[in-house]
């Protein structure tokens, strides 16, 4: 570590012990945790404990040390070097990158903006009735760049509007307005920047897939595979039991259209019999003869 004679014995400690926690997972994330309270940032690192995720949290300088001493072990781990920025922390867990970035993403909720902050998207404002009552309100709005009117005696905003555009800086006016009408722009939780497992490096733009509609597009893709499969008759081992089910179905109705009989075919040939028997003793008794 640079300048380790010149750092106390208990810094060296500190990162030596978070270079072991990054080793000591073949999975290793990197956790944006700006804006999260402190209380609720303790009960995720709790929750995170229980599934035998440990989370530490502390200063980039120490987390750089603790990568530069960690990558000296695992190489592929260097890009998580460039991802140490503002308020982080580290992660070490097992199992799959993509279902770690949705147990992130459940962590987040919605949060008011104060002013000041960049719009994560595109902020759109519903037209509609307010809550409001008519009076300064009006014109608080209006000076805001809202397209508030007064209509039948209520404060209505007279179309859908992009206050903010992703990227853009939400003031403190617009963002006071926002709170007011139950708009809440942002984001609080915890923020997965980046994860290493095994050797492969993973950005957030890769690992925000909708598992839930993947399995059903997998789902669906499966079905129709198998309906087609069956329509040209093509054998596979979960084909096979239905096209044979399917063939011996038409098999045994040719049988019995032709009036072929066999032990399958006996007993609906009879039954067939019988019904045209007392169709012929119906007509015969309506017509008398």
């Amino acid at each position: 570590m640079p300048g380790r004679g010149s750092v106390r014995p208990e810094q060296i400690a500190h990162v030596e012990a978070l270079s072991k926690t990054i080793l000591s997972h073949p999975m290793t994330a990197l956790v944006g945790v700006r804006g999260v309270p402190a209380s609720a940032l303790q009960t995720m690192r709790r929750n995170l404990r229980e599934r035998n995720q440990p989370i530490a949290v502390s200063t980039n300088s120490a987390i750089r040390h603790a990568l530069d001493l960690a990558v000296k072990e695992r190489p592929a781990l260097a890009p998580l070097l460039e991802q140490v920025e503002d308020q982080t922390a580290v992660l070490a867990a097992e199992g799959n990158p993509f279902a770690l970035y949705q147990q992130f993403v459940r962590t987040r909720s919605p949060t008011p903006a104060r002013g000041g902050e960049l719009a994560p998207a595109d902020i759109v404002v519903p037209g509609g009735t307010t809550s409001f009552k008519p009076g300064p309100i009006v014109g608080e709005l209006q000076h805001a760049g809202f397209p508030a009117a007064i209509e039948k005696g209520k404060v209505v905003l007279k179309k859908d509007t992009t206050i903010v555009k992703a990227g853009g800086v939400i003031s403190r006016e617009v963002a006071t307005l926002l709170t007011r009408l139950d708009i809440f722009p942002l984001e609080v939780g915890l923020q997965l920047r980046a994860v290493v497992e095994g050797g492969t490096f993973y950005p957030p733009s890769v690992l925000a897939v909708d598992l839930d509609a993947q399995r059903t597009q997998v789902a669906t893709a499966a079905r129709l595979a198998l309906v087609l499969a069956l329509e040209i008759g093509y054998a596979t081992p979960a084909t096979a039991p239905l096209l044979l089910t399917r063939a011996h179905r038409a098999a045994l109705a040719v049988a019995i259209a032709a009036g072929y009989a066999t032990p399958e075919t006996i007993e609906p040939l009879f039954a067939q019999a019988v019904r045209e028997a007392a169709a012929v003793a119906r007509a015969s008794h309506i017509t008398g003869t």
